[in-house]
C-alpha cells in the first residue's frame, strides 16, 4: 500500500490522484503540482474512498485497473453518494478498448485519457473539467429558487428543507417549481396543469388538489406555504 502523497500550494484547486503504479502517480501529482493544484495520491481504491469521503477534492484522476476495489467500482460508489457524486472524475486507462472507456462514463465518469498520455494533455483536460464544473455549479445557483427556508434546484432536480432532502416525484417537483416562481402568485387549476403535465401521475384539474395535499404532506411543516385562494387555486405564500 503506498502512503499518501500531498503538494501543498496557495490557491489552486484539490486534485486527488488514484494510480497503484508509483511512477505514473509521481509523475501526474508532480506536473500537477507544477501547474499550482493542491494534489493528494493514493494507490488503492479503498482509499480514494476514503480519502473522498473524508475531505472530497475538486476532481478525481481515477485509474480503471486498481487491485481489490477497482476504478469503475470506485466511480460508481462515488456517483451514487450524494456527498461526492458532483466530483467530476478522469479515468485513466491502459487499454484502448472501447467497453472499458463506455463502461467508465456509464458509471458517471466524466472523461477519460488512455495510457500512455501526455502530462500536458492530462492537465489540459482537468483545466477544462473544472472549468466546466464551475460553469455548472454557477448555472445552477443562478436557477436556484430560494423561499423561505426552501431551495429548488432545477438543474438537479432536487429540493431542500431547512439543508434537508426531500424526496419528491417529477409532478410534485414541477408544481412547487411552478409555484414559487411567482410567490403570491395565485394561479387557477387549468393554469397548473397546463404548467405541470405530470409524467409520473395523470394530471387533471380535479388531481391537481391530491397532488398539492400529498405535496404539503411532504414539504411537512413548510407545507403551509401553499397556500388555497378560494375561488381561484393555489399559490406560494409570499
Amino acid at each position: 500500500m503506498h502512503k499518501s502523497k500531498s503538494t501543498e500550494s496557495a490557491g489552486g484547486h484539490a486534485v486527488l490522484v488514484v494510480d497503484d503504479e508509483e511512477d505514473l502517480l509521481e509523475l501526474v501529482r508532480y506536473n500537477l503540482a507544477r501547474e499550482g493544484y493542491r494534489v493528494t495520491g493514493v494507490g488503492t481504491g479503498e482509499d480514494a474512498l476514503k480519502a473522498a469521503r473524508k475531505q472530497p477534492p475538486d476532481l478525481i484522476v481515477l485509474d480503471l485497473m486498481l487491485p481489490a476495489v477497482d476504478g469503475l467500482e470506485v466511480c460508481r460508489r462515488l456517483k451514487s453518494d450524494p456527498k461526492t457524486r458532483d466530483i467530476p472524475i478522469i479515468m485513466l486507462t491502459a487499454k484502448s478498448e472501447e467497453s472499458d472507456m463506455v463502461a467508465g462514463l456509464e458509471r458517471g465518469a466524466d472523461d477519460y485519457i488512455s495510457k500512455p498520455f501526455s502530462p500536458r494533455v492530462l492537465s489540459a483536460r482537468v483545466k477544462a473539467l473544472l472549468r466546466r464544473r464551475e460553469q455548472q455549479v454557477r448555472t445552477e445557483h443562478e436557477n436556484t429558487i430560494d423561499a423561505h427556508e426552501i431551495s429548488i434546484h432545477p438543474g438537479r432536480h432536487e429540493v431542500t428543507l431547512a439543508g434537508q432532502l426531500v424526496e419528491l416525484t417529477y409532478t410534485e417537483f414541477a408544481l412547487l417549481q411552478f409555484l414559487a416562481k411567482r410567490p403570491g402568485w395565485a394561479y387557477t387549476r387549468t393554469q397548473i396543469v397546463d404548467a405541470v403535465k405530470g409524467e409520473d401521475y395523470p394530471v387533471t384539474e380535479r388531481s391537481v388538489d391530491v397532488q398539492v395535499a400529498g405535496l404539503r404532506k411532504k414539504l411537512g411543516e413548510f407545507g403551509s406555504y401553499i397556500e388555497t385562494v378560494r375561488g381561484v387555486g393555489y399559490r406560494f405564500r409570499a
